[in-house]
């Protein structure tokens, strides 16, 4: 039979990181290439502990649940949040699968195909696949070390009128970069004055390797109904990515939408997940275990940072130094393709993600984006050694 695919999905393009994962199966190679949590640091017997307590209060636990999400959990979120100035009630939070669902979630009930969305210049892959699916129209806007450029901002929403914009202001992926309060403002400012939605994508904000704390845009903000921001979180890089368990909250009246958008998708995300997840910030530190795995990741962030200084061929290689997250952003020579130096690498035993995967628009290429949380010690200073000796033969090559 001659299959006939949607417009929408046969112009989709593969993840590059799960294309790249692929390849690194096999104990040899060394990938920097996903955005893995160290396993190693994954509360495995505290939630162990929290799912044998769920399963032995009774079958309830295996029942389908709410839409919404299991209300207990919401009520404790909206607790947390309120640590962090940003104050919400359940009615103003659903529970999704990851916050990936929680993006295309605000995407489906925000905007129509064809209508233009913002975003930084670079910004995460797998949001530009739920744009491309929802058939938006990205412009990218100008970025730099201090975050998204509020004048470039104006020129797009002078010339394109868009719909929404998307960021991920704190650690952001790939660059690992964080908006300046200034910038933060303006680009608040802006989006309030022209009544375009923000989808404030925070899935990096608590891995923090300094005491400087920033408010979210939507702390800015301060007022949940009529607001502008929506913000999205997730528990995959706090406590384990297979518990696929994150949440979207802002005006309750969109919250609504998209929760009847969510039934029509998955009728509701896994309730025996969320039910651990409620046990478990019941009776575990969750913030001790945040400050335990912000220490481990900063340590690995130094190694990886020390490594590279260390390397005479890396000379013409710019890096800035990450003040949290999971990456470090890579920018090689000029004349150096980084998709074709990661066949080179492969090769080697070492894995990266290009860093034109994460443009909508005119590819910057000798770019590249590198996990510093999944390896640590030896492994990290092979896989480091791998990719110089990658870059050495590719650059005498060409």
């Amino acid at each position: 039979m001659q299959y006939r695919y949607s417009s929408r999905v046969a112009q989709l393009q593969s993840s590059a990181v799960r294309d790249i994962l692929k390849l690194t199966q096999g104990k040899d190679m060394i990938s920097f290439a996903g955005g893995l949590p160290a396993e190693e640091l994954f509360p495995a017997e505290a939630v162990r502990q929290a799912a044998s307590r769920v399963l032995t209060q009774g079958t309830g636990a295996l029942q389908y649940g709410v839409t919404e999400g299991f209300m207990p959990l919401r009520e404790q979120l909206c607790e947390r949040m309120a640590f962090k100035q940003m104050r919400v009630e359940p009615h103003q939070l659903v529970l999704t699968t990851g916050s990936q669902q929680a993006i295309d979630l605000l995407v489906s009930v925000l905007t129509e195909p064809g209508d233009v969305v913002v975003v930084e210049k670079p910004t995460y892959l797998a949001g530009l696949q739920v744009f491309a699916l929802r058939g938006l129209k990205v412009v990218s806007a100008e970025s730099d070390e201090h975050g998204m450029i509020p004048e470039d901002v104006e020129r797009i929403i002078r010339e394109h009128k868009p719909k929404l914009l998307y960021a991920v202001p704190t650690f952001g992926n790939p660059t690992g970069r964080v908006w300046s309060l200034e910038r933060r403002k303006k680009v608040l400012a802006l989006c309030k004055h022209h009544e375009i939605p923000v989808i404030e994508d925070d899935p990096y904000g608590d891995i923090k390797f300094d005491d400087e704390q920033l408010p979210s845009l939507f702390a800015l903000e301060g007022e949940a109904e009529g607001g502008t921001v929506f913000y999205t979180s997730t528990f995959s890089k706090t406590v384990a990515p297979a518990l696929r368990t994150g949440w979207m909250m802002g005006d309750s009246g969109v919250v609504s939408m998209a929760t009847k958008a969510k039934q029509a998708m998955d009728i509701h995300s896994s309730a025996l997940d969320q039910r651990i997840l409620s046990q478990l910030l019941k009776d575990f530190d969750l913030d001790a275990h945040i400050a335990v795995i912000a220490k481990s990741y900063g340590e690995r962030m130094l190694e990886m940072h020390q490594l590279l200084r260390r390397q005479p061929a890396l000379s013409g290689v710019k890096w800035e130094k990450p003040r949290g997250g999971m990456f470090l952003w890579v920018e090689l020579p000029e004349a150096l393709d980084a998709e074709a130096l990661l066949r080179a690498a492969v090769k080697k035993g070492v894995a990266f993600v290009p860093g034109s995967s994460f443009y909508a628009e005119q590819p910057q290429r000798n770019t590249a984006r590198l996990n510093y949380t999944y390896n640590s010690g030896e492994r990290t200073q092979l896989g480091i050694e791998r990719l110089v000796e990658a870059i050495g033969e590719f650059t005498a090559r060409s």
